[in-house]
């Protein structure tokens, strides 16, 4: 046996123990599989965790590339959430969230992890303080002197103005 043969056959055997244990660890996670037909949601903020393994019937949101309604067995897909509502349907009804942004992954599993920056209750939100905010904001954008400053207030406006069009009922 020559010596490159000698010293492979250790690197093969390690090669195929570590294939072994890897396969050992994606079936263990196959096992949390949802009921036929359920979408399973994990929704987490930077601070907390709004919801966490829950069976759902659909989730729809707003993405960069348009909107989207997600099922069970959806395909595979990453999305980037632009500032809007994301709907949480369920057996037992609807619940409305605000989102400033963030990202979604569909997995092959009907597992769909949402992660925002920031999100709020859709009835949390207070329409006359959107709406004071948003004339702030506008104010701040047409009067500012660097590019800067307007840059970032040209987000605020985006912002409160995609926050008025959800409470309006118009996402």
């Amino acid at each position: 046996m020559s010596l490159f043969a000698r010293t492979l056959k250790p690197a093969t055997a390690l090669a195929r123990l570590s294939r072994q244990s890897a396969r050992f660890y994606a079936s263990e996670t196959a096992a949390a599989a949802p009921a036929a037909g359920k979408l399973v949601v994990n929704f987490a903020l930077p601070h907390a965790a709004i919801l966490k393994g829950t069976e759902v019937n659909q989730v729809d949101m707003s993405a960069i590339s348009g909107d989207l309604g997600i099922l069970a067995d959806h395909v595979p897909t990453i999305e980037q959430l632009k500032p809007g509502v994301i709907d949480i349907i369920s057996d037992s009804g609807s619940a409305k969230y605000f989102v400033s942004g963030g990202f979604a992954i569909m997995n092959p599993n009907s597992v769909l992890n949402i992660n925002a920056i920031e999100a709020f209750k859709l009835e949390d939100l207070d329409p006359q303080a959107v709406a004071t905010n948003l004339a702030e904001s506008q104010r701040l954008a047409s009067s500012a002197k660097d590019e800067v400053t307007k840059e970032a207030a040209a987000i605020e406006v985006e912002l409160y103005e995609a926050i008025q069009t959800a409470l309006s009922g118009k996402s």
